[in-house]
């Protein structure tokens, strides 16, 4: 394989450097000629001649040269007359000077002349050339793949880089054992997977699990994303395919990897009859003929990562192009302390920091949220001058990352103030009071990112993939427990509450329109959705209910946010001496942490203990249904 690029580069500038300094040389030394030699005229010359003060002539066709006794006043000790007389001769032997004649070499300024200004029109067109080749790209490389190839060296991600997809990597060892040792793998007659689609979120690893891949199995490493194929150019994109297995069929074994690959292997026929969809189009099919055409016992490997699978062409995914498909999900709690592990050990921790813990207040966290926790939390310690990372970092850390910075110079009106001190404690307050929620961590009225004028922070203490309608109509209540405490103190609603009816509101319409857990509409689904393999909200969907069961599921709606509604202010009343202390004591501290919210919890629960639970009367049905949360 060839040098790596920065060789090549650093043998390039020596090469400059050279040429550069034989000619910084070459111009000391026709200065310091020059300024050795002083041009007079003839008649000067004769005056030097009879006072005895020239030692040696050189004569030549047009010019004479000589050389004085001594140094003129400005240190010259040659001067140069530009005639020659026919007598010259004499006068020097009657001077009794020494002289000879010179034959001027004229081969040298005649070439000089001529290799000068072409050396300068080389160069003016190079530099042109060049710039025009970053502007617009070079003319006869357009069809030429853009993958960067990594050699065996460049690739120093390793296994014991990646951590969190332990499931990924023991798929991913077979194609690792293949690339090391064709023979051994095969002699059974299996044949390595020709394809591979790494599927997942953002920010799970996919990218950094083929970078590992390469490095382990020690092998070049082809890296091209899937828009760079595509160019203003019809046939740009297919050319560049076919260069790329060229190369790697060159370079076997090693690795394709192919990164966002939805970008080119779009499903056919779905985005109109443009002229950029053909072009699109013709690179897809390029790519098809590719796989079907290289033998995997050569030693290419085909990997790709994709976030959308959804919208791949099938006849990428069959049988014998993309065999296997890998998982790549967010991680659990045991994979975020294995990934916190891997990037804590770049940074300086307090004794207090505990992967675990960490692990078990960042829920949802992907494997790249997770680094820049990491690194959000070496800057907070960094900035308050720390000597290392502690626990309350991490925390500060995570808060900013899910509710945005601090925004103490955003001043409150002294009633808005009061209104979300009320506002964040009848979330907590409703939390409390009910079974199975999740503690409350912090409850804060410091305005946070674009439009938060408070939060309340609550964290599971495990991960959880499957809810029951209790569960989630707790989870309705403890949402519209801010509403509640609005309207239970000030008898008005504010806008404060906007969100959380938002995410009421699609709770409830999810449990009437998927998940058939509302009497009135039936065990039934009245969603239809596209393919969809992530979780992305419910783009794409569109209701299949006809007029009056949609009518139905608008007031099963309307009913399940009012039940929760009702049993939020009935909890907040029950409590609300508990609310109306705890809110003014809120408004002084403006943070409660954990240990300050315990005993405002053993006061919640003290006071419906006596009362027995607050039910939405008529609206609860026998038993209870699960439904997968991720879906």
């Amino acid at each position: 394989m060839e040098k790596p690029p920065k060789d090549k580069a650093w043998s390039f500038h020596i090469a400059y450097f050279l040429l550069a300094l034989t000619g910084v040389l070459i111009l000391q030394q026709m200065w310091t000629v020059y300024r050795q030699t002083e041009v007079v005229p003839y008649s000067e010359f004769q005056t030097l001649l009879r006072d005895s003060k020239i030692a040696s002539v050189e004569v030549g066709a047009d010019i004479m040269r000589a050389t004085l006794k001594e140094p003129m006043k400005d240190g010259r000790k040659q001067i140069v007359a530009v005639r020659v007389p026919t007598d010259v001769a004499a006068e020097l032997e009657a001077a009794k000077v020494q002289y000879s004649g010179v034959v001027e070499n004229t081969w040298v300024s005649t070439l000089l002349s001529w290799v000068v200004p072409i050396a300068l029109f080389f160069l003016v067109w190079s530099y042109l050339s060049r710039r025009m080749t970053q502007g617009l790209g070079s003319v006869m490389q357009i069809g030429q793949s853009r993958a960067k190839i990594f050699v065996e060296t460049d690739v120093k991600v390793g296994f014991a880089d990646v951590a969190g997809v332990e499931e990924a990597k023991e798929e991913l060892q077979e194609i690792v054992a293949f690339l090391k040792d064709p023979k051994t793998y095969g002699r059974l007659g299996a044949r390595v997977p020709k394809g591979i689609l790494l599927v997942g979120p953002p920010g799970t690893g996919k990218t950094l699990l083929a970078r590992a891949v390469a490095g382990e199995a020690g092998v070049p490493f082809f890296s091209i994303t899937g828009s760079e194929f595509v160019e203003m150019f019809v046939g740009v994109g297919a050319a560049r395919v076919r260069d790329l297995f060229t190369q790697a069929r060159a370079s076997a074994p090693c690795i394709i990897f192919i990164d966002e690959l939805d970008a080119l292997g779009r499903a056919r026929g779905i985005s109109g009859l443009s002229g950029g969809h053909d072009e699109k189009e013709q690179t897809l099919n390029q790519l098809l003929a590719e796989l079907d055409g290289f033998d995997p016992s050569s030693g290419v490997v085909l990997l790709a990562a994709t976030n959308r699978p959804e919208v791949l062409d099938p006849a990428l995914l069959r049988a014998g192009r993309f065999d296997r498909q890998i998982s790549v999900d967010r991680p659990d709690k045991i994979g975020r302390a294995a990934i916190l592990g891997v990037h804590l050990r770049k940074i300086k921790l307090g004794a207090d920091v505990d992967p675990a813990q960490i692990a078990a207040m960042t829920p949802g966290f992907t494997g790249a949220d997770l680094a820049n926790l990491v690194n959000e939390a070496a800057t907070l310690a960094t900035r308050r001058r720390a000597v290392s990372v502690t626990l309350d970092d991490f925390t500060s850390a995570i808060e900013r990352v899910i509710a945005g910075p601090e925004k103490r110079n955003r001043l409150l009106h002294p009633r808005e103030r009061r209104i979300v001190a009320y506002h964040e404690m009848g979330h907590a307050i409703v939390a409390m009071a009910l079974p199975d929620m999740d503690p409350i961590k912090k409850v804060s009225i410091i305005p946070r990112g674009m439009g938060a004028l408070g939060y309340t922070m609550q964290m599971p203490t495990e991960d959880r993939y499957l809810m029951t309608r209790s569960e989630l109509m707790n989870r309705m209540t403890v949402l519209l427990g801010g509403r509640a405490a609005e309207m239970n103190v000030f008898h008005e609603a504010t806008t404060g509450a906007a969100d959380d009816l938002q995410r009421a509101t699609e709770m409830a319409r999810s449990m009437a329109t998927r998940y058939g857990m509302e009497p009135a509409v039936g065990q039934a689904s009245y969603i239809a959705e596209r393919p969809r393999y992530l979780d992305i909200g419910d783009l794409g969907q569109r209701s299949e209910a006809s007029e009056e069961t949609s009518a139905r599921i608008d007031r099963a709606v309307r009913e399940l946010v009012n039940d929760a509604f009702i049993r939020a202010t009935g909890i907040l009343k029950a409590c609300a001496s508990i609310h109306e202390e705890s809110a003014k004591r809120l408004l002084d501290k403006e943070t409660f942490s954990e240990e300050e919210l315990e005993p405002i919890r053993a006061e919640v629960e003290a006071s419906l203990k006596t009362r027995g639970p607050i039910r939405s009367p008529d609206r609860e049905p026998s038993g209870s249904l699960s439904v997968t949360s991720g879906e």
